[in-house]
């Protein structure tokens, strides 16, 4: 395994990655991939990036050359650092793939954005469920940064495209995207200081117990029998992040199978929803790493983030916005004899 490959380090919180207490991912995969492949007969004696820029179409031919660089790419079983070494065919190339805040690394590609808000400092968009906000192993391409970069060539210059917050890739809804750095650094103020109200709702397991509003607070850390598992936690015995999620019952399914819940998010941690309504006995429909099975036609995890209020950080303009139920959550409503509207706030 190659492990020298670029990190970037910052104190700037918009370069570190969405704001802590606003963060819905990670997106459920490694840390890192990597990436065998051969030399082409017909890149044989091309310069090492120009052959990478082939071989590996997910990233910019400048990034790639950056880990050539810092030693993330072998060739022939060897170290490879100057971008300007000359392949041939037949060779074998190892390449060291992580995620990075530089949106530079990836290329602009045209994917339809529901935009429900835009001006010139940010926007609002309804993101569809199956939809990945950033690149990660296995999903280097086809995100939301991807568009992006299509929708405002200038996104490039910002970190993560403008990105401050995440939704896991099967759940829908409302997320803010900063479109200036100005406004990406209050957004990541207005986040840091829970200024950012955001409200889901869900479908779960199993009639509702115990009283119609319940205030979740415990913690969330990482389940140290599976990685991609986050869990609640006892912080006296493992790391882990103070969390807090009020649910509000809404109703139950007609046959009791399932109960439809309206969520408030105190805190962002990774996962916290899911967590939370797995902790209190009722898995989300299709939530399958917390215990979710498919259910009312559902194929993936029953989460719609509905509800994104702040105070506009250019305008002072309070911003209120909600997102219609999906088709798919309309229809599984109705399969549970539930009324398909949403809740008041």
């Amino acid at each position: 395994m190659l492990n020298n490959s670029p990190s970037i380090i910052s104190a700037d919180p918009a370069e570190a990655g969405p704001a802590e207490g606003f963060d819905d991912g990670p997106q459920d995969a490694p840390d890192t991939e990597l990436r065998s492949i051969a030399v082409t007969a017909a890149l044989h004696g091309e310069r090492l990036d120009r052959a990478l820029a082939v071989l590996v179409p997910e990233f910019s031919r400048s990034y790639l050359a950056q880990l050539v660089e810092a030693g993330a790419v072998r060739v022939a079983a060897r170290a490879a650092r100057k971008p300007s070494l000359k392949v041939k065919a037949g060779e074998g190339i190892e390449v060291e793939l992580r995620p990075t805040p530089q949106s530079q690394a990836f290329q602009p590609e045209a994917i339809p954005l529901d935009v429900v808000y835009e001006d010139e400092h940010l926007l609002v968009l309804d993101k569809p469920a199956g939809l990945v906000v950033h690149p990660a192993p296995g999903n280097w391409s086809g995100t939301l940064l991807n568009a992006l970069l299509a929708r405002h060539p200038r996104s490039a210059d910002l970190p993560r495209a403008g990105i401050v917050h995440r939704l896991d890739k099967d759940t829908s809804g409302l997320m803010v995207v900063a479109r200036t750095r100005t406004a990406m650094d209050a957004l990541v103020r207005l986040i840091a200081a829970r200024d950012v109200r955001r409200q889901y709702v869900a479908l779960a397991h199993r009639a509702w117990s115990g009283p119609a509003v319940r205030h979740v607070t415990g913690a969330v850390g990482r389940d140290p029998r599976n990685r991609l598992r986050m869990a609640v936690v006892d912080l006296l015995a493992q790391a882990g992040k103070p969390a807090a999620t009020d649910v509000a019952w809404l109703a139950d399914a007609a046959g009791g199978e399932g109960c439809w819940v309206r969520c408030t998010l105190h805190t962002g941690r990774t996962h916290q929803i899911r967590v939370h309504m797995a902790s209190l006995g009722h898995p989300l429909v299709a939530d399958a790493l917390y215990g979710g099975a498919p259910a009312a036609g559902l194929a993936r995890q029953a989460l719609h983030a509905f509800r994104l209020a702040f105070v506009h950080p250019a305008t002072g303009a309070a911003v209120d916005l909600r997102a219609p139920l999906p088709r798919d959550m309309r229809e599984a409503l109705v399969r549970w004899g539930i009324e398909p509207v949403l809740p008041a706030v």
